[in-house]
């Protein structure tokens, strides 16, 4: 069997001490995450994270650093994740934007308010890389590169 992590990107996006947030259903419930998802091909890292901030939430972002690269595997089904986090700011909503299948729609938590509902989280990474966005966690967006 050949292992095959899975590229996945998130961004944490803070407003006077709110994250947005992202209510979509996994596995028959609904859960909480950050704007996150797969790298398609022929996209770059931070076109990734730009993108699925704005499909899952309607809202267009500015990353401003990277918050860390982590690796994850899912308890419930054994896939294992590397998710590069990127921290950006708000730029601006799109209210009319269409949101991807499954998701419920975004919503503004604070690290307490998230930090309450465990049982909620899509996985441990969720208040991962809030704490670590909140430890001042920051690397430049030059980190990524590409092979070209």
């Amino acid at each position: 069997m050949r292992f095959t992590p899975h590229v996945t990107v998130a961004t944490v996006v803070e407003d006077q001490g709110r994250f947005l947030l992202v209510e979509e259903y996994a596995d028959g419930r609904a859960v909480f995450n950050q704007p996150a998802g797969h790298l398609e091909a022929d996209e770059s890292l931070i076109q990734a994270a730009i993108r699925e901030t704005l499909e899952e939430t309607g809202w267009e972002v500015e990353l401003t650093a990277v918050t860390g690269i982590y690796l994850y595997t899912s308890p419930g089904n054994g896939v294992t994740y590397q998710r590069v986090c990127f921290a950006g700011k708000p730029v601006r909503h799109l209210a009319d934007s269409p949101l991807d299948e499954g998701i419920i729609g975004p919503h503004w938590l604070t690290r307490e308010e998230l930090a309450a509902q465990p049982e909620r989280w899509r996985s441990r990474l969720v208040l991962r890389c809030v704490d670590d966005y909140l430890a001042g966690e920051r690397f430049p967006l030059d980190l990524i590169r590409t092979g070209n």
